[in-house]
């Protein structure tokens, strides 16, 4: 098959088509005939050497892809060949196959195609895990999530406001700011031009965000527990700012926050197939709906995947961009 291959014979590692083995799949996987793959920001970080696969997991780049079962495992009773899926993986998703367990595979929803259903898993997956899984998000709280036009953003604007959260979002440009009002966020905040922790404190009558999405971290550490209410929580799951910060972790005691990160990688495929069950639940029929939609900035062909790298580095997109296998 093709695939996509890290390569080093220049100044840098980058990305081009290649040609590998098929996947071998166990009795509890299905393989995948990938049709499109989501570009994340941890592809990013694997391709320059800090974000390395788990022990076992595929070193193609890719964490999620929308395709057609072709082949299923000895053990498989919920699918069967031929039924489209789009699937969280830990690697693999920039090649024309790719081997999934099947407990980590959702239908692609009513009404997306391929490229749209590419673009829910990896931070699908993500959201529901932390805001409604771990920081136990519920309506009528106020969630401050950074990086609104991010993937994660855009999901995290859109799940919230459905459940009946008051969503206040960060961004860094004045036109970004309004992608985010348009995706339902009741206030955006441009960074550069404005305090996030007072814009977070008028917008709350002092309380502070119940809960906070941080992908920056660095010095938003300390700031977030500024912008935080009594008893918050506090989820960190991206270090865009570097993984170090000098805090003063008082505040942390004195409103008895609680402060979380995690990972989804490396996680076992039960509880991700157990996030998979939820949001096949609870979150599919709100997109099969019309109320909530991936939303892609641009598709690319797979032999593009560096340009599809260098639009994430120049973060200018607002949504997912995708690459078609």
């Amino acid at each position: 098959m093709q695939a996509i291959e890290i390569r080093n014979d220049r100044e840098k590692p980058y990305l081009a088509l290649g040609e590998t083995a098929l996947p071998e799949f166990g009795p509890e996987d299905v393989l995948v005939r990938v049709r499109a793959s989501g570009v994340n920001r941890p592809d990013l970080m694997q391709v320059a050497g800090m974000y390395p696969p788990p022990a076992g997991a595929s070193s193609i780049v890719g964490l999620e892809l929308a395709g057609e079962i072709v082949a299923v495992g000895a053990d498989v009773t919920d699918w069967q060949i031929g039924d489209t899926v789009c699937a969280l993986v830990t690697g693999g998703g920039y090649a024309q196959y790719a081997a999934v367990p099947a407990a980590q595979c959702l239908p692609v929803p009513n009404g997306l195609s391929m490229v749209e259903a590419a673009g829910l898993p990896e931070t699908f997956f993500t959201v529901w895990h932390n805001l409604f899984d771990k920081a136990g998000l519920s309506a009528g709280e106020t969630l401050l999530v950074h990086g609104g036009t991010s993937g994660i953003g855009t999901t995290a604007i859109q799940l919230a406001k459905a459940f009946g959260v008051k969503v206040i979002t960060t961004a860094g440009t004045d036109e970004k700011c309004q992608a985010c009002r348009e995706l339902g966020a009741d206030i955006a905040i441009n960074y550069k031009t404005h305090d996030f922790v007072e814009e977070v404190k008028t917008a709350t009558d002092g309380k502070g965000a119940n809960v906070i999405l941080d992908m920056v971290a660095g010095d938003y550490v300390s700031r977030n527990f500024k912008a935080a209410s009594v008893e918050a929580r506090i989820l960190i799951i991206a270090f865009l700012n570097g993984p170090k910060a000098e805090t003063n972790f008082t505040p942390l005691l004195l409103k008895r926050l609680t402060l979380m990160g995690s990972t989804l990688r490396a996680q076992p495929v039960a509880n991700k197939g157990a996030i998979a069950q939820s949001l096949r639940e609870k979150v599919w029929p709100l997109i099969e709906s019309g109320k909530i939609a991936p939303v892609i900035y641009k598709t690319l062909p797979l032999c593009d995947a560096d340009d599809a790298h260098a639009i994430l580095k120049g973060g200018a997109h607002v949504g997912k961009v995708i690459l078609e296998v």
